[in-house]
């Protein structure tokens, strides 16, 4: 969702100039958010003129009359929660916030019940390794087709990305290849386009997209084969657009319990403190990239 970022006022904008942002922009709502964007409200036409029947003056501030716990979601829900909560709470508008709760983007209900438009970005599904932690399951089987459900899971995968509109896909292969091409062949059943790059040993991930013989157009989405996840690709794509990033690394929070109490010493190996049993936090590679055509 572009040109988002214009519908952002703060608490203290006097009504008349809200409604000018409202009728400026295409969104029909403003969303009133304090110095580190953090969403505080939303105003619409509607409550600003609930606002004035309360004899609210135009000349009065933007938090007077918003709307102090609008629906919103984080940005990680999949458009199927997204779409499902906003006809259950019978919204035209959704902020989309990060875990700090920022605003990081707008969802339009219109636009989530639209049929997705084909993109032209190709997908890399990474299906060719020999998946030797899930031993004996894979031993007849690739990790890829393993059922998770009622279907395999590179299928439930596969089908993710089509919801949200990409038809055009290169599954890197290796181990038992013929099953995945047995299985998914051109793609046709799913409406949209399969090629393989086969790879005769296994060369890791960047490895694989040296077998792509042709520059794409758009910037790549890579992801592992084996993943199950939420991601919002088309914010994924804006995000990285954004950026202006050569390439965007999805991550996700990992945390460790040291379990033991952890001894701060000083220089003279003194005691300083005793943490007990602290909780390391880190980012971790997700295995979800977008990578612009000329890496």
């Amino acid at each position: 969702m572009k040109g988002w970022r214009k519908t952002l006022v703060r608490p203290s904008v006097k009504i008349r100039q809200v409604l000018k942002t409202i009728d400026e922009g295409s969104f029909r709502i403003a969303l009133v958010v304090d110095k580190d964007r953090r969403l505080l409200g939303t105003v619409t036409d509607g409550d600003a003129r609930r606002g004035i029947l309360r004899g609210i003056s135009l000349d009065d501030r933007a938090e007077r009359v918003m709307k102090k716990d609008p629906v919103s979601v984080r940005i990680y829900e999949d458009k199927a929660r997204m779409l499902r909560i906003m006809r259950e709470k019978q919204v035209f508008q959704m902020p989309l916030l990060d875990a700090e709760g920022r605003v990081v983007g707008l969802e339009l209900l219109d636009e989530l019940e639209e049929k997705p438009q084909g993109k032209e970005n190709w997908v890399v599904l990474m299906a060719g390794g020999l998946g030797s932690r899930l031993k004996p399951l894979t031993d007849h089987c690739p990790k890829p087709l393993l059922r998770v459900g009622k279907k395999p899971l590179l299928e439930t995968i596969l089908e993710n990305f089509v919801e949200y509109g990409f038809r055009k896909f290169y599954f890197s292969v290796h181990y038992k290849d013929e099953m995945v091409k047995g299985h998914f062949g051109d793609g046709s059943d799913w409406g949209v386009e399969i090629r393989y790059l086969h790879e005769d040993e296994r060369l890791g991930t960047a490895g694989g997209l040296g077998l792509i013989q042709e520059r794409p157009a758009k910037p790549l989405i890579v992801m592992n084969g084996d993943l199950l996840t939420k991601v919002n690709f088309n914010h994924l794509l804006d995000f990285h657009a954004e950026q202006k990033a050569a390439g965007t690394l999805c991550l996700r929070e990992y945390d460790f319990q040291v379990p033991y109490g952890v001894v701060r010493l000083d220089s003279r190996h003194g005691v300083r403190g005793i943490d007990e049993k602290p909780v390391q936090r880190f980012f971790i590679n997700a295995g979800i990239y977008v990578i612009e055509p000329g890496v």
